[in-house]
């Protein structure tokens, strides 16, 4: 499959992304906790928002840090990365999430993790779908060109 994607493409397919994770997690989420739709929305959209602002943040302190002591990405790296990205954002999201829907830090905790584990496998076929839908365009565009 071709990489060479435009920088409008991969906002796209961002965007897109997040979009149709909300469009899922927000009936889904509001249906598990018996919570109100504008709820559930309200607390995916942040939490979207904060871990996009999350990301540039952390990968941006992260990439200056490996560059002052000299560490070379390598598996264990990209494991320590992984780690402490997802712990950070466990770390901001949680209170934000127990304060919004006026639940136990525990409660939050086991939602964040439940999500966690929806976006391990929505990633993977979210990007894949993208992928292969995308191939199939380039190629009917190449032959009908």
């Amino acid at each position: 499959m071709s990489a060479n994607k435009s920088i409008t493409e991969r906002i796209f397919q961002a965007i897109g992304f997040e979009l149709l994770a909300i469009l899922i997690c927000t009936p889904l989420l509001a249906w598990i906790m018996d919570k109100p739709m504008l709820d559930m929305g309200v607390v995916t959209l942040v939490m979207a928002a904060l871990a996009l602002a999350w990301n540039v943040v952390f990968n941006g302190f992260f990439d200056r840090m490996l560059k002052r002591l000299a560490i070379a990405h390598n598996a264990w790296v990209r494991v320590v990365h992984a780690l402490l990205f997802e712990g950070g954002l466990v770390a901001l999201g949680v209170p934000l999430i127990a304060w919004w829907l006026n639940i136990s830090l525990w409660q939050a905790f086991l939602l964040d993790i439940g999500v966690l584990l929806f976006f391990l496998p929505y990633t993977y076929l979210y990007h894949w779908v993208y992928d292969v839908v995308r191939e199939r365009m380039v190629i009917r565009e190449s032959c009908g060109a």
